[in-house]
């Protein structure tokens, strides 16, 4: 192989990993230089707390501040986690809004030499890192405060952390397949992924089971990945706790695990697809570098 012929294949070979650290790193420059260090650690403690708090407040009211029961560790494990759901899904999907509308530099992204799906995945770096931050402190909150009952000696470590890792990928590409869509709205598109976190966020199971819900909407439940992936979090961390409530309690965890694995790959698939549909069309009708002035 001559040289001529062999540096195309050296060079294109990195683009992805290069286009992925680069936006991780842009992405990380973006969440977190808006203030000093000290404001920004303080604005990442307090933010998860107050949403947790509003949860503890209406529970205890409800239940007569009853922590010992197994359901509080359900309901506060799922918010908790939940918090990933808007961190990574809603964050790739935010970038395409932040980059057309906020810096006005999408057009430039996507002259320069890179992927752009690798591109936004990069940027939902930052956001995880942040959630991560955000989860583990609601979870110490509620074991200091809260009577959370988690024992790390009991805690299914390889099926927590392949959980987590395997949710955290679908989140992503839940996220990319928003970003698709969202390069083919010029209006209207801003509260978009809070609008499916908020969807998720009932449908899911992340504060109550879903046999709370009226027997016709339960199914929509059942089809979404989020729903297992919550499942699985919670049995990992507490065990017999989370296998108590009825809506996936006849599931082993190895078959939930089976089922996670193939919701992911169909929302993989799906938003692959999905993005560069989206992608093509907004190219065709000149989207990519309309602002809405908003």
């Amino acid at each position: 192989m001559t040289m001529a012929t062999s540096e195309p294949l050296r060079t294109a070979e990195p683009k992805l990993l290069r286009s992925f650290r680069l936006a991780a790193w842009l992405g990380w420059q973006i969440e977190s230089n808006w203030a000093d260090p000290f404001l920004f650690a303080v604005y990442s403690i307090i933010k998860p707390l107050s949403s947790a708090a509003i949860l503890v407040v209406m529970y205890s009211i409800i239940t007569q501040a009853d922590f010992q029961a197994p359901i509080f560790a359900y309901i506060y494990l799922g918010n908790a986690f939940y918090i990933y759901v808007g961190q990574v899904m809603t964050g790739i999907s935010w970038a395409v809004i932040d980059d057309r509308e906020h810096y006005k530099t999408l057009k430039y992204v996507y002259l320069a030499p890179i992927d752009y799906p690798a591109y936004l995945l990069g940027r939902g770096v930052a956001r995880f890192l942040i959630g991560s931050f955000s989860v583990g402190i609601t979870i110490l909150f509620g074991v200091l405060f809260l009577n959370l009952r988690i024992d790390l000696a009991e805690v299914n470590w390889p099926l927590f952390l392949f959980s987590l890792l395997v949710g955290v990928f679908m989140l992503a590409m839940m996220g990319l397949l928003l970003a698709g869509v969202l390069l083919l709205l010029a209006h209207h598109m801003w509260g978009l992924g809070e609008a499916v976190a908020g969807a998720l966020y009932l449908f899911t199971g992340a504060i109550f089971p879903l046999e709370v819900l009226p027997s016709f909407l339960r199914p929509v439940g059942y089809i979404l990945p989020v729903t297992y992936w919550l499942e699985l979090v919670r049995r990992s961390l507490v065990g017999q706790v989370a296998q108590a409530f009825p809506t996936l309690a006849g599931y082993t965890n190895l078959q939930l695990v089976g089922i996670l694995l193939a919701l992911t790959a169909v929302m993989s698939v799906l938003a692959v697809v999905v993005f560069r549909w989206c992608e093509g069309r907004a190219r065709e009708r000149g989207l990519i570098d309309v602002v809405t002035n908003y």
